[in-house]
């Protein structure tokens, strides 16, 4: 028994190490920067050996003087954005797509709040925009940059069905066309095309980058990714925005794949050509008292000789990570590994399918609360028997337990001779002191898998389960300190907030607790205390965490209590 209950405190004090750690320690989330005009646009990429950087163009002194999103939306033309899931412009000057609002998403739980902003523009508090473009091996050779002024040859608006085609002549031999669409949900199509009329060939590499300036604020949990990512010959490859100021700028060539800039629930991401080869950047860089994150990708020179013309066409994703929809452009477009931008963890082969257990769930109880019980109940069904074995070996541990006092009091002193004592009598009864381990050894990446889904997954995002819990993935909203709402003063003003336990982290913490008092008790009166105290631990713990963990720790603990009771009551043992 005593290995049983060491396994046992080992594994509770690894889950409180993993969780208290970021409890305690969170990680520092740097606030928003103030970002200057003159360090939105992008810099496009070099595509030479060397890493020298293109210095970002000045911006005019209109939109220098801008200082909210609707003036800076107002220094140029725009091209309305209107699809079911977005709402926004793309700007003549520069054809970047730099306005985008989340139709779907709210700021808030109340549909009346403000949509999600995804991209601003230029002169915005903090611009983050997408530009696409060429890049000549001749700087001699004039390609259009941020501030060219292109001219609208089709649409007045860009909506699925509907197509935007932009031109730009640069007075030297060169026209450029530009035709961006867009589908129902999140994916544009941008198709470049540029014509030579001129006399001499030229080259040319096609580019495409985002560019976010200042750091924005993240959740600062080590269990989740926020900032550049990519897949590059099928390898993701991450960096947090501190690791890449450090790092400074990073190539990665590769045969398609993709590469963008992720928050925990929204994506920016380039997809080029899946078939043709190209090198991928992560960038950062200092002006102005900003920080301007851009991933960038260039890809293979292309010959363009007089009276012929060259052309390239890839896509940029700019919505919310929903899984589903990831999957659905990895086939339609053969996107390699596209789901890796929703940071699904190490127990990966889990948290998948947990996640399309539970969306399945959903559909069929309609609501995402209830679809997690039903998770669970699944689960315990899969352990069952499993469980079952483990249980009954707990059960005739619990009725060898005057035996074991009495074989301690008897060779206390002589531990090697009590350990043979104690090894002799589980071999006569045929108990197992360690079977009761495996369960749990199985329960823990069930437990980080669907931690995961609710952390990361946005169909957690905003929903609801039943009474006071209005959102699965934020913490129970109620808290002891106020009795639960009786008393008119709001706690979290004068106390931290690991004292605000909610009923439902109250829920998990007796449950757990009648649990343990099920299970054998430990001889050493320390140890004992020590198992005792567990429950008190992770009702503080958990109850900073998703409400839909903390309602399924509780209910999986009911039915774990069920199933222990009616098999100690098999065994003879009083419950």
């Amino acid at each position: 028994m005593n290995e049983q209950r060491n396994l046992f405190l080992a594994i509770a004090l690894s889950v409180l190490i993993l969780f208290g750690f970021q409890w305690l320690f969170p990680s520092k989330t740097p606030a928003p920067e103030s970002a200057p005009a003159t360090t939105a646009a992008g810099t496009p990429p070099v595509p030479t050996s060397g890493d020298a950087v293109v210095p970002a163009p000045v911006q005019t002194a209109a939109q220098m003087a801008v200082k909210s999103r609707t003036d800076a939306l107002a220094t140029a033309k725009r091209i309305r954005i209107n699809t079911p899931t977005l709402h926004g412009s793309l700007s003549v000057t520069g054809a970047r797509l730099d306005d985008l609002t989340l139709a779907g998403y709210h700021e808030t739980a109340d549909p009346t709040s403000k949509e999600i902003e995804l991209l601003s523009p230029t002169g915005a508090a903090h611009p983050y925009h997408a530009e696409f473009g060429w890049v000549p091996v001749d700087a001699g050779v004039k390609t259009p940059g941020p501030d060219t002024v292109w001219s609208v040859a089709q649409g007045n608006e860009l909506s699925p069905g509907s197509t935007v085609v932009l031109n730009w002549d640069n007075g030297d031999g060169l026209r450029f066309v530009r035709t961006v669409s867009v589908d129902e949900n999140y994916m544009f199509q941008i198709a470049q095309r540029v014509e030579n009329y001129g006399t001499k060939p030229v080259t040319l590499h096609p580019f495409g980058l985002i560019s976010r300036t200042g750091t924005p604020k993240t959740e600062g949990m080590y269990i989740l990714h926020e900032g550049p990512l990519g897949v590059f010959d099928g390898t993701l490859k991450e960096h947090k925005y501190d690791d890449l100021k450090k790092l400074s700028t990073e190539r990665n060539k590769t045969t398609g794949g993709w590469i963008g800039i992720t928050d925990k629930y929204w994506l920016t991401a380039l997809v080029p050509d899946q078939k043709e080869e190209l090198t991928g950047r992560f960038v950062h860089q200092r002006a102005d008292n900003a920080d301007r994150y851009q991933v960038d990708f260039t890809g293979a020179a292309k010959v363009v000789a007089p009276g012929a013309a060259a052309e390239t066409t890839f896509h940029l994703f700019a919505g919310a990570k929903l899984v589903s929809l990831l999957d659905h452009y990895t086939e339609k477009f053969g996107v390699e590994r596209f789901d890796l931008a929703i940071d699904f963890g190490w127990f990966y082969f889990l948290t998948k399918p947990f996640f399309y257990l539970l969306k399945m769930m959903n559909s069929g109880l309609g609501n995402m609360g209830l679809a997690i019980l039903a998770l669970t109940v699944l689960i315990k069904g899969i352990m069952f028997p499993l469980a079952n074995k483990s249980y009954a070996s707990m059960s005739k541990m619990k009725l060898l337990q005057p035996q074991v006092k009495a074989l301690q009091e008897r060779f206390g002193d002589d531990k090697v001779r009590l350990q043979q004592e104690m090894m002799a009598l589980y071999k006569k009864e045929k108990v197992n002191p360690v079977s009761g381990c495996l369960p749990i050894l199985i329960q823990i990446p069930v437990f980080f898998a669907l931690y995961k889904v609710l952390f990361v997954a946005i169909e957690m995002r905003h929903a609801p389960f039943y009474g006071w819990i209005k959102d699965l993935s934020a913490q129970d909203p109620t808290t002891i300190m106020n009795l639960f709402g009786l008393i008119p003063w709001d706690p979290a003003l004068y106390l931290p907030a690991f004292l605000h336990i909610g009923v439902w982290p109250l829920i998990m913490g007796a449950t757990m607790w009648l649990q343990q008092k099920l299970n054998p008790q430990p001889l050493d009166p320390v140890q004992a205390k020590m198992m005792m105290f567990l429950p008190v631990v992770f009702t503080f713990m958990l109850g900073q965490f998703a409400a839909g963990l903390v309602i399924y720790w509780a209910w999986s603990n009911i039915l774990s209590i069920a199933q222990q009771w009616v098999i100690m009551r098999k065994y003879g043992v009083k419950p």
